[in-house]
């Protein structure tokens, strides 16, 4: 399958220029139905990747423009009288596909992003006492900007914690990357080149990666108490009001499975656990009230623990 997802990532890197980490930890994510928060600037191409890659996976893609007189209807769906069949009809609401792309989350009211909780974690959705099974793979992509707060509701922590990454795209790395941007878009003659792309996975085969990731990728008990260990030296940081919760912890060793098995493995190391741990494990931490001003501390704190908790060597699988 090696040759199947390096064609995948290289079919998204002809239109996302430049950032292929980025699209390897989408990808990774996709792979665990795990739901992805860009926190970052606007026009850096995140609906861009969010469309590629339903396109290159045979995904059916949906987006929903987040704004503050947007309802929880407008995006799970409601039912509707029809007087002509004497019923009340379900009209389902974007929702119901397989990559929601939430652009600008944080500007819709609590109450409409709350609309989002139940989907992302039990992929399902209920509409006036009736639910529905969301079709498999399902995942959110959402994308807020940190930097402007007028207008916006923050992110309370129990959606946060539905996130299994918080990535970041930035802006382009040197001054050639971002000239190709520019060039390719004088290439595709169009705002939009994801049109022009071709599946490279059916559906099928990508429930089948899936299938793979979950059950034939093997995760050594070292491994596990690795990832135990970090998360529990997090907590116990004295500038941490809560940490990461075994949510934390499941996340991080679904992603280090993908990693693996995007890597060509069918067994977990310990770089697999360090390639995730700050995407995985930075939003879930809430600091206290005297460090919560301090930007990029998450991080650091993250870091720290990483460095202080023992490597697993020797693992025998």
């Amino acid at each position: 399958m090696n040759e199947r997802i390096e064609e995948v990532i290289n079919s998204i890197g002809e239109v996302f220029i430049g950032k292929v980490e980025v699209v390897r930890k989408v990808f990774a994510a996709a792979l665990v139905n795990g739901n992805v928060l860009f926190e970052d600037h606007p026009g850096l191409g995140k609906t861009l990747l969010a469309k590629a890659f339903a396109k290159v996976l045979g995904l059916n893609y949906r987006r929903i423009q987040f704004t503050p007189d947007l309802l929880p209807a407008d995006i799970i769906g409601t039912k509707v009288w029809r007087p002509e069949k004497g019923v009340f009809e379900i009209m389902k609401g974007p929702i119901f596909t397989n990559v929601l792309l939430a652009d600008e989350i944080n500007r819709a009211p609590p109450k409409t992003q709350s609309a989002l909780l139940e989907a992302m974690e039990e992929r399902q959705v209920t509409i006036e006492g009736e639910t529905f099974r969301l079709e498999q793979p399902f995942f959110v992509i959402a994308t807020q900007n940190p930097l402007e707060f007028e207008g916006t509701y923050p992110l309370p922590e129990a959606q946060l914690d539905r996130f299994l990454v918080r990535l970041s795209v930035g802006y382009p790395g040197s001054e050639d990357e971002e000239m190709e941007i520019l060039k390719a878009r004088l290439r595709w003659g169009k705002d939009d080149p994801t049109v022009d792309l071709k599946p490279v996975l059916s559906k099928e085969e990508f429930l089948e990666m899936q299938r793979r990731v979950e059950h034939e990728v093997k995760v050594h008990d070292d491994i596990l108490r690795y990832i135990v260990r970090i998360v529990r030296r997090i907590r116990e940081d004295e500038r941490v009001e809560a940490g990461p919760s075994p949510r934390g912890a499941l996340a991080l060793m679904k992603l280090s499975k993908a990693n693996a098995f995007i890597e060509g493995r069918d067994f977990v190391i310990p770089d697999d656990v360090k390639a995730f741990v700050i995407d995985a494990l930075s939003h879930r931490i809430v600091l206290k009230p005297e460090y919560s001003l301090e930007r990029g501390l998450e991080r650091e704190i993250v870091e720290e623990a990483v460095n202080e908790v023992p490597v697993p060597k020797d693992l025998e699988y």
